[in-house]
Order: structure tokens, then sequence, then C-alpha cells
């Protein structure tokens, strides 16, 4: 289904072999805020603000240009004769500052790490589950079998120590209680898992890499510090992908329809020029918001629902806005068993019955409410909601459910949402630096006992970086003549100009350049008709 999400680029102002993006104030040289608040938001398979990279997908066409004439490729140059040239030095020109990025500087384990195998049977198709598995495993034999070691689980067939484990190869039963989403029932299960060791994870080449020796990128052992780093943060935050959500990181805010935003973060180890850093970026969701399901219906339908029965129409659009959604019953007290919806009933609850045994004594869920719990339904005029397989059906009154929280919201978002989540998300550097003060502030890593087990320290404090204030690099020269008859100058201010009715004083020329393609449904004339107008408007704008 399409979806919507906005998130920040996953690195913002990155250290290593990358250019400093931004703009400052040309007279200021204290320190100042420079985290780029440039959300990304999917919907479907379109996607605004991607960055550069690679797309997978079968024969695209290359057309290459000269002096703005179109030529076609006559055939390309394989990567590997391709030789970059060494960058000759550092700029000097602009002035100089200081800029924060959102980088924390990272110190990693001195000693290497040991890298096992696991295996779960019966084999189960949920990494969810593979992690309560493992964390229920940890819990039982921490303390004998495992030798006190602390393991971090990437959830599924890799297992991570710091140092050794007493054996190198064990079975070990473990007994998972968990509920069934169908049903609500809760039922135990029995699996197997074996835990194998497999090698000893270097952390040599990482070291070499950040002392500055010319290394491969060790992406392996960048693999098990973000292993180790994330699992504490996975077992206190909803992970989406690589995104962790939590209404604690700021509170929700209603983007209408039933839909809430949820503030997020990613994290990921980088190696820099400074050293090890941990980038993190924030992140903006849809969430369905935890509302009981007739004011959740409602919002859906835009009217009143509490004494008004529902068309057919409603109904279909009730049913596909609920359907998977998770609830919770609320009539029974203490008792919150969850269910998943798998439909709504096409009678109002006042007119269905239900047969009570197997014997076929019908009875009225009205009726069956008001003498098994007390419960009297006031919205009898609204449909039930069906929860269950469809071997055994169970209905369940709107009114007496309510929507679990933290699921994501994975429909497509109308016009005035995805306006909401746009305001919601955009932030002032200046915010978005206190978003991500504030995360790292509650994952606390110096007392995260997987960092300690594993001997990771991260800093508290942003990175700061040497930059530079670049002046404006053309001066326009405006087409419009002013009263006395002259061509006015213009400079662009602030990194920002605008090119109506201008044109560059000392324009450069650029001689080979191409233009590619990637889309099916753009036929070529459409495409060749394009760079002819873009070459046309450069040579307007000299």
């Amino acid at each position: 289904m399409p979806h919507m999400q906005m998130r920040d680029l996953k690195e913002n102002y990155v250290v290593s072999k990358e250019t400093l993006k931004g703009s400052m104030n040309q007279k200021k040289t204290s320190p100042q805020m420079m985290i780029k608040s440039g959300d990304r938001f999917e919907d479907g398979k379109k996607v605004l603000g991607r960055r550069n990279g690679r797309r997978r997908g079968r024969g695209y066409k290359v057309d290459r240009f000269q002096d703005g004439k179109l030529e076609p490729n006559m055939g390309s140059t394989p990567c590997k004769s391709l030789m970059f040239h060494t960058r000759p030095g550092y700029g000097q020109l602009g002035t100089k500052c200081i800029v924060k990025a959102n980088h924390f500087l990272a110190e990693i384990p001195g000693s290497d790490l040991s890298h096992y195998s696991v295996e779960i049977n019966p084999e189960v198709a949920s990494r969810k589950l593979d992690k309560a598995i493992m964390t229920e495993l940890v819990k039982l034999y921490r303390n004998s079998d495992l030798g006190t070691k602390l393991p971090v689980y990437d959830g599924r067939k890799n297992l991570y120590t710091a140092g050794s484990l007493p054996f190198t190869s064990k079975v070990f039963n473990v007994i998972l209680a968990d509920e069934d989403e169908e049903t609500g029932n809760v039922r135990k299960r029995d699996f197997e898992v074996t835990i194998k060791f497999v090698a000893v994870a270097s952390m040599a080449q990482l070291r070499n890499l950040l002392s500055g020796k010319q290394v491969d990128t060790p992406q392996g052992a960048l693999n098990i510090i973000d292993t180790v780093l994330r699992e504490l943060a996975a077992q206190r935050y909803l992970s989406v992908g690589r995104f962790l959500y939590s209404p604690t990181i700021r509170k929700p805010q209603a983007l209408g329809g039933g839909v809430e935003s949820w503030r997020g973060f990613y994290q990921s180890i980088r190696p820099t020029q400074m050293g090890l850093s941990l980038n993190i970026d924030m992140s903006t969701i849809a969430f369905i918001e935890p509302l009981p399901v007739v004011d959740f219906v409602a919002q859906i339908l835009g009217k009143d629902v509490y004494s008004r029965p529902m068309s057919d129409a409603d109904r279909v659009k009730v049913k596909k806005a609920l359907r998977g959604v998770k609830v919770e019953v609320t009539h029974r007290g203490n008792v919150r068993r969850k269910y998943r919806v798998s439909g709504l009933t096409t009678q109002p609850t006042r007119e269905l019955i239900f047969p009570l045994d197997e014997h076929m004594n019908m009875k009225s869920v009205v009726e069956y409410f008001q003498e098994m719990y007390g419960y009297t339904i006031r919205y009898a005029h609204l449909p039930c909601l069906q929860v269950g397989n469809e071997k055994k059906v169970n209905y369940l009154p709107m009114e007496a459910c309510k929507i679990v929280e933290g699921q994501r919201y994975t429909k497509g978002l109308n016009e005035k949402q995805i306006t909401s989540l746009l305001k919601v998300s955009c932030q002032r550097p200046h915010e978005q630096e206190l978003d991500i003060l504030q995360t790292v502030q509650q994952n606390d890593y110096d007392h995260d006992p997987y960092a300690k087990e594993f001997g990771i320290n991260i800093s508290s404090k942003l990175a700061s970086i040497e930059a530079r204030v670049l002046p404006a690099p053309w001066v326009i020269i405006e087409l419009k003549y002013s009263d006395t008859g002259k061509e006015k100058e213009y400079l662009p201010q602030v990194g920002q100009w605008n090119m109506m009715n201008k044109k560059v004083i000392n324009g450069s020329t650029v001689r080979y350049w191409a233009c590619i393609n990637f889309s099916r449904s753009v036929q070529e004339s459409t495409a060749h008709g394009f760079c002819q107008e873009l070459v046309q408007m450069c040579q307007i704008s000299g």
C-alpha cells in the first residue's frame, strides 16, 4: 500500500570526503548550528527529496551533449578504467567559521569480538519473534551457560559477544508465551536454539582505518557496532525499518482523519576524518491515533456517527480503513485482549445474532454483552467489528474497542494530512539541534548495558567542524533597464538569487554533459525536448 513518511537525510554534513553544505551569516564567526532539516516523504513509490543513488532497472538510454548539440552515446567507459585524481589541496576562499554537525564521536573496543551463528527451530518468519526468543534465552541462561556474557543479536542468524562464550556449540530450549493476533489467545511455544561459534570478529582493520592507514572500509566491524548500539534502543522504541519511533521523543500531533505524527530517529556509525562517529537524523511519519474505534470512525467519515446509521458507502470506507488494524477490548476491566480487525458486519449490531452452542441456540450480540459482561451497548445502530479467522468469526461492538497504540499508518495520506505532516516535520536548525540532543540524552549511551559490555563510548556533544562561508559565485546583470537607461548589477545575497530576466556576466562553457532517462513512461521525444530547452535557457542566461 502507498504510504507517507517524512524523515531527514541520513547524513546531513559528512566530514569524510564530502563537502559541507549550507549557508551562514558572513559577519559571524562564532559556532553556529548547521543541521539540515530536509525531511523526506514517500507516497507510494514516489519519493521527493531523495538522495542521489543507484536505481535498479533494465536498460536506460544515455544521450551525450556537446556545445548544445544532442549526440547519441556510442559506447561507455568501464568503471574499472577510471582513475580519480588526488585532491590537490584545501580551499582558502571565504570566511572561516565553526559549525556543528549531527555526529557524535565514538570510541570502539580495543579487543576483538566473537561471532556466533544462531539457528531457531521451528523456524519463524517474524524477526520480532526471533528477537523475543533470544531475549528470553539470555534472561534464562546469562548467569549460567552464557558465562555472564551479554550478547547482541541481529534478529536473523548472527550473535556477537565481547569475548568468548564458554562453549563452541550448544543447544538451548526456550518456552515463549505469545499472543495469537487472530484469536487473542495466549499460547506457549517451545523452541530449540542452536548457537555455534563462527569466527573472531576482528576490529584491527577498523582501528587501522581510523589511524589513517589506507584500507578498505571494514563494513563488517561497523555493522557489529551498529547492532550493539541499536539493541537497547530497539527495546525502548518502535522499529520501522532502520528507524526508531516513540511518542516520548516529541508529543504526537494530530494530522486529521484518525492519523497522528510520531517523531523518530535513525542512527548509524560512520568512519570520518575526525574518527568514528555516530550519525543521528530525525524523522517524522504517520501513525494511527490510539482512539476509541467509534471516535476513529467519526474522524474517518467526518460526520456524526453517534446517532446516525452508516450508509453502504460509509461502511465500505470504514472497513477499508480498519482492516488489519489491531484493537483491544475495553468492556472487561483490566482484561485488555487484543485482536486484529478482519472486516465489518453488513448489519447493525442490534440485528446481529450468532449460534451460542453446537445445538444452534441463537442469541443476539446485544443480549450476550448484557448478560455476559453487564455491558449495555449504546450505539447499536453501528456495525460490529469482525475479528479472528474465517472459521471462527467474533463480533465486537465498535464502542467496546480501542485502537492499540504504535501502529504505523501505511495507507495514502490526503492533501490536508500531507500539509499537516510537512508543517510538523519542518524545523529550524536550532529546533533540529534540540531534538537530536534530546534523543541522545534519552538514549543515555553512558548507561547502556550493551555499549558498556562491548566497551563502546559515545560523546554527548555535537561534533564541531571547521567550515568556510564562500562568497557569492556570480555577479548577475539585470536585462531590465533602470530610469537612467543603464543595466543594473545584482549580487546574490545569503546564497540566494533569482535568474528571471537576469544574465551572468562571465558564464562558463560546459562542453560535455549527459541526461539519463530512468523512467519508462517518459518518451524519448519528451526527454530530447527537455534537453533542448535546457540548452536554450543556459544560452539565454549567459
